[in-house]
C-alpha cells in the first residue's frame, strides 16, 4: 500500500502537478481501493483536524510581517550595515550575503522569504565583486536556509504543533546550529574569494558604518520581540508574531515611511494566498499521517528498520537519513506532517530529547530546500533570478556538504543545540 501510495505521487510530481494535488489524490486513492467501506469525508476531517490547532495561527503571522519587510525597507538597510562592516575583507561580499540571510532569517522565519528578500539585492553585488553567477545564488539559497534554525522557524512551529514540544525551546536550540552553519559558510567564502581572485570592495569609512548602523538599528528590534519577548516570558511565539506585525507596519509605514498604509491590503492578500498553500500541505499532511497510522504501515516497518533495541544515535542517523531523502523530493512542511508522527515515537523509546531531535528534523529540512532535485529554494530562485535550473544548482554541493557537516556534528555534540535551551530555562 505505501509503495502504490509513493508511486501515485512521484508519477503525479513528474507530470507537473503542484505538490498539493500529489498529497491529495495519493490518499483518496489509497483509501477508494485499499478501505472501499470507508467514507473520504473522514480523510477530508482528519485534514481539517490538522489545521486547527491555535499554535498555527503564528505561521500567517509572521508570513505576513516578513512581507511587510520585504516589500520595505528593512531588508536593504540590513544588508548596506553589514556590509559597511565587512566588505573590505577577503571575501567580505559573500560573508556578508551569509550574515545578512541570518540576520533577516531572524525576523521572517522562511527560507523562500529570505530567498527573494537577500536574493534580489544581493545577487548584483555579489556578481559585481567578481563571483560566477552560479557560486552566487548556491550561496544566496543556501544561507537562506538558515532562516529555518533560526528563530522564528516556521518548520519548528510545525514540528512543535505535531509532536506537543514547546515551540520556545526549539527556537532557542536553533541559534547554536544556525550560528555554526554561519561560520562554515563565511570560512568557505573566504576560501573561495581566495582561490579564484576574487575583488576585494574599498573599506568602508566610519563615517559610513555610523550611517548604516543608524539606518539599520530599528530592524533589530524583531530578534528582541521575538526571542527576548518569548524568553523573558512576556510573549507567547503566537503573541510574539502579532507583535511583529505591529512592530513591522510601525517601522515601514511610520518611521522607515516605505510602504503606504494602501500597500498592505496586496501584501495581506499574498499571505492569505502562502497561508491558504502552506495550511493545505499541513492539512493533507496529517491526514496522509493518519491514513498510515491507521494502516499500521509504521508497525510493520519501523521494528525492520530500527531493530528490537537500537541505540539513540542509530535512531538518530536513521531519521535524519529519512528526512534527508524525503526532503529532497517533497515539500519539508509535508515531510515533517508525515514522517513525525511516526519516526517521533521511536525517537522517545530511544530516551532521544524531543528539542535535539526537533532540531534535527527542521535542519534536514533546511537541507532538502536546498537540495536537487526538487528543494523549493531551487525553484524560488530560479523563478527570482530567471536562470536555468543547472546553473542554479551547479555551486551546491559544497554548501551541502557543510550542512551534512552540521547534522553529523549536531548528532555527535548534541549541546550544540541544547545548550542555549538548558541556559535558558534551567534544565
Amino acid at each position: 500500500m505505501l509503495t502504490f501510495m509513493i508511486l501515485i505521487m512521484l508519477s503525479l510530481l513528474f507530470l507537473g502537478f503542484p505538490m498539493m494535488i500529489p498529497l491529495i489524490a495519493a490518499p483518496i486513492f489509497v483509501l477508494e481501493i485499499y478501505f472501499p467501506g470507508m467514507k473520504i469525508a473522514t480523510l477530508m476531517q482528519q485534514a481539517v483536524s490538522g489545521v486547527r490547532l491555535m499554535s498555527l495561527i503564528a505561521i500567517p503571522m509572521f508570513i505576513l510581517a516578513a512581507g511587510i519587510m520585504t516589500k520595505g525597507e528593512t531588508a536593504n538597510r540590513l544588508i548596506d550595515f553589514v556590509l559597511s562592516f565587512i566588505r573590505h575583507l577577503r571575501g567580505g561580499t559573500a560573508i556578508a550575503t551569509s550574515a545578512a540571510c541570518t540576520m533577516f532569517g531572524s525576523i521572517s522565519g522562511s527560507t523562500q522569504a529570505t530567498v527573494v528578500a537577500m536574493g534580489v539585492p544581493l545577487l548584483p553585488r555579489l556578481i559585481q565583486a567578481k563571483y560566477p553567477s552560479s557560486f552566487a545564488m548556491a550561496l544566496i539559497i543556501n544561507a537562506s536556509d538558515i532562516a529555518l534554525l533560526i528563530p522564528p522557524s516556521i518548520g519548528m512551529i510545525v514540528y512543535g504543533v505535531v509532536t506537543g514540544t514547546s515551540v520556545g525551546e526549539l527556537f532557542i536550540a536553533g541559534i547554536g546550529p544556525g550560528v555554526v552553519i554561519f561560520i562554515l559558510f563565511a570560512i568557505y567564502s573566504y576560501y573561495f574569494a581566495l582561490t579564484h581572485d576574487v575583488t576585494v570592495e574599498s573599506k568602508a569609512l566610519w563615517a559610513e558604518r555610523w550611517i548604516a548602523t543608524k539606518r539599520a538599528f530599528p530592524a533589530f528590534g524583531f530578534p528582541v520581540i521575538v526571542i527576548g519577548g518569548i524568553y523573558s516570558g512576556f510573549f507567547s511565539p503566537t503573541e510574539a508574531a502579532s507583535a511583529s506585525i505591529l512592530y513591522a507596519l510601525i517601522l515601514e509605514v511610520f518611521f522607515y515611511r516605505s510602504l503606504k498604509l494602501s500597500a498592505i491590503q496586496g501584501i495581506a492578500l499574498e499571505t492569505g494566498v502562502i497561508t491558504a498553500v502552506v495550511f493545505i500541505l499541513i492539512g493533507m499532511g496529517s491526514a496522509f499521517s493518519w491514513l498510515i497510522t491507521f494502516a499500521r504501515i509504521p508497525n510493520q516497518i519501523i521494528p525492520v528498520i530500527l531493530g528490537t533495541d537500537p541505540s539513540p544515535m542509530f535512531v538518530l542517523l536513521v531519521i535524519t537519513m529519512a528526512y534527508f531523502a524525503g526532503c529532497m523530493f517533497v515539500d519539508n512542511i509535508v515531510v515533517i506532517m508525515v514522517l513525525t508522527p511516526i519516526l517521533f515515537p521511536a525517537a522517545m523509546s530511544a530516551g532521544i530529547d524531543p528539542i535535539l531531535l526537533g532540531v534535527v528534523v527542521t535542519l534536514q529540512a533546511a537541507i532538502g530546500s536546498a537540495t536537487p532535485p526538487m528543494g523549493c529554494d531551487i525553484f524560488t530562485a530560479i523563478a527570482i533570478f530567471r536562470r536555468p535550473y543547472l546553473e542554479v544548482i551547479r555551486s551546491t554541493p559544497p554548501f551541502i556538504f557543510i550542512l551534512v557537516l552540521v547534522a553529523v556534528l549536531l548528532m555527535f555534540f548534541p549541546q550544540m543545540a541544547l545548550f542555549l535551551r538548558d541556559l535558558a530555562y534551567g534544565y
